[in-house]
């Protein structure tokens, strides 16, 4: 009886949230999530590694708060990667560059028939609010890979694919090229839960 009732919650959430998903791909997310299997390195400036051969409906979105916008990843399917090439002691000419992310991003061209598949992966309609996100973000070192990119829903009412991870993304890279966290920590705790990274780094 208590796993229905859980799962009579999950599918009037995403009936509520209009999230293009079905029930059976939202998980709750627990207050305190389980860390992710671990950080991948992979080194793929401009293209997209397929180091990961994942089945259709094998992947499971995790569930926060809908209406926020706060989705996560399956840690089993999306991991999350950093970049080798991109470390502590180069991210002044690297990451803190201006222009770094647009010169390692690959094109729209390399990565649609990946976010086509990743949809697949996780049971989700194509929808124009939902980004085929790096998990850890390329400002932070993430590489371009399938075990770091996961088609990432917006919140309720959206209009486009700008949601609440940049925000958190954002505020971390600015607290790694202070040297106020380090370039480590922060890939750590975006890829285990973005939702928490900022209170996990005191920030």
């Amino acid at each position: 009886m208590k796993r229905f009732r859980i799962r009579a919650v999950v599918l009037a959430v995403a009936l509520l949230g209009g999230l293009g998903a079905t029930a059976d791909v939202l998980v709750p997310a627990p207050a305190a999530q389980a860390a992710a299997p671990g950080l991948r390195s992979v080194h793929a400036p401009g293209t997209v590694s397929a180091d990961e051969r994942l089945r259709a409906g094998q992947c499971h979105l995790r569930l926060v708060n809908g209406k926020l916008g706060q989705y996560l990843p399956d840690g089993r399917c999306t991991p999350g990667a950093f970049d080798p090439a991109v470390t502590q002691a180069n991210i002044g000419s690297t990451i803190c560059r201006t222009g770094y992310s647009t010169k390692v991003r690959p094109s729209s061209y390399l990565t649609s028939k990946f976010k086509t598949a990743s949809l697949a992966q996780y049971g989700l309609r194509s929808n124009t609010t939902t980004e085929y996100d790096h998990l850890v973000s390329l400002e932070l070192g993430g590489a371009n890979s399938v075990s770091n990119l996961w088609p990432e829903p917006n919140k309720a009412g959206a209009r486009g694919t700008t949601n609440p991870k940049d925000a958190v993304e954002n505020t971390l890279h600015r607290a790694v090229c202070s040297r106020r966290v380090s370039l480590g920590a922060a890939q750590h705790a975006i890829a285990v839960n973005w939702v928490t990274a900022l209170r996990a780094l005191h920030l």
